[in-house]
């Protein structure tokens, strides 16, 4: 009789990319989840890996097999998040995140999820929004939270709060004046995230939008680096301005007043809406109810 450990097995083998890597993830070992194909594999009295290579394959019933297997895990989750409690429900969930959210309220997120579904497992995933995208896509993440520039069919997004950011330099480093110009701060050099970046690329267009070019640009997917390298004087950056404002007022950084300011950012959680899971979407709704970009990690 087949079941479902063995169907979870084989898929994580697949979805994986190996049988130690399936083990992993279903926190098991390499032998034990090599018992359960095997075991499937008798069930059906057909191989669903070619193991004549070095790395095992896929068979064309294998292909059949992993479509068939992922649905049915699906259907299983579906039911169970349904019609089990919330306090018994016992999921592994992998949220991915960017550094803003992972420096500031997820902790708050965190919580919030083991008050209400106190077995269920978080897995983090802490990287820039288009790596975030990429894993979503594959499976690799059942929720990203990062900001909403991806106008993707595929996604379902819920909107979770808004991030304003200004701009800031090391105290000094330019000349006070009411208000500059954003031309005039563009001759500086700027500190900006790249394309990887959601909101590196928010204000990339939004700055040629008003039809400013830099020249002088410095690119990184790291908040954290963006935030050191401005500290240390090394350019100009637009930083969340209401999480580091300790540091503005122990004079480590300078707030400038650019004209026309920055547009806030707005995140969202998103995952893909294919296959949407009760439970994915309810994570999603706790992300909307705890977000708060303006304390550095909170805790409640």
């Amino acid at each position: 009789m087949m079941t479902f450990k063995q169907l979870e097995a084989f898929f994580w083998v697949v979805q994986a990319g190996g049988f130690a890597q399936g083990a992993s993830k279903l926190h098991t070992t390499q032998s034990a989840v090599s018992k359960r194909v095997q075991e499937l594999e008798s069930v059906f009295e057909t191989p669903l890996f070619d193991r004549s290579a070095h790395r095992a394959k896929l068979t064309e019933k294998g292909e059949e097999m992993f479509l068939l297997a992922k649905q049915l895990l699906d259907l299983r989750d579906v039911t169970v998040e349904r019609f089990q409690r919330a306090e018994v429900l016992e999921r592994h969930v992998r949220i991915g995140v960017t550094e803003l959210t992972a420096m500031t309220w997820l902790p708050r997120l965190v919580s919030a999820i083991q008050a209400r579904y106190p077995r269920v497992i978080i897995e983090p995933h802490v990287d820039a929004s288009v790596m975030l995208r990429d894993k979503l896509l594959a499976d690799e993440v059942d929720l990203m939270i990062v900001p909403d520039v991806f106008d993707d069919q595929r996604f379902l997004s819920k909107r979770v709060g808004v991030v304003e950011h200004t701009w800031m330099c090391k105290p000094g480093m330019v000349r006070r004046r009411h208000r500059i110009r954003m031309q005039e701060l563009a001759e500086h050099r700027l500190l900006t995230q790249d394309e990887r970046s959601g909101t590196g690329q928010l204000y990339n267009r939004w700055m040629l939008s008003i039809g400013i070019k830099p020249e002088h640009t410095v690119f990184s997917t790291s908040l954290v680096a963006m935030i050191g390298l401005t500290i240390s004087g090394m350019g100009i950056s637009y930083l969340p301005r209401k999480c580091l404002a300790p540091m503005v007022d122990t004079g480590a950084l300078e707030v400038l007043s650019v004209t026309p300011a920055l547009p806030v950012a707005p995140y969202a959680a998103v995952c893909k809406g294919d296959r949407p899971s009760s439970l994915v979407l309810s994570i999603a709704t706790l992300a909307q109810e705890q977000c708060d970009f303006g304390r550095i990690f909170q805790t409640g």
